[in-house]
């Protein structure tokens, strides 16, 4: 990949994040995770009752291949919130279950009604 090309996808990245306040990069689509973790990420994520946007890795190879430069997160799936990175499967199950992830998904979608 050429530079030119590691900073045209780090741009989608950014617009992509900027443009949803949560957003999930994972492998398959929620209604089809294909792997164990991005299915347990957004299983967690459904029992919120908050919308998410979602990006398929596997259909978006730059992508794929970027991101973890990008956010310093080197697995899939990877929750941001309001462009933050929140974490992978393991965080986003756990702050669900303790609930310390309603309240941010609720700030971030305060700003969207």
């Amino acid at each position: 990949m050429t530079t030119n090309n590691a900073n045209s996808t780090e741009a989608v990245i950014k617009k992509q994040l900027a443009d949803n306040p949560v957003i999930l990069y994972m492998k398959g689509t929620p209604e089809a995770p294909e792997c164990g973790f991005s299915g347990a990420a957004v299983a967690a994520l459904k029992q919120t009752g908050k919308p998410f946007a979602y990006v398929n890795i596997l259909q978006a190879p730059f992508i794929r291949e970027r991101l973890p430069k990008v956010s310093n997160w080197p697995t899939f799936p990877q929750l941001f919130i309001n462009g933050e990175l929140v974490g992978g499967s393991d965080i986003v199950v756990a702050m669900v279950a303790d609930g310390s992830l309603i309240p941010m998904l609720e700030q971030a979608h305060a700003g969207t009604n």
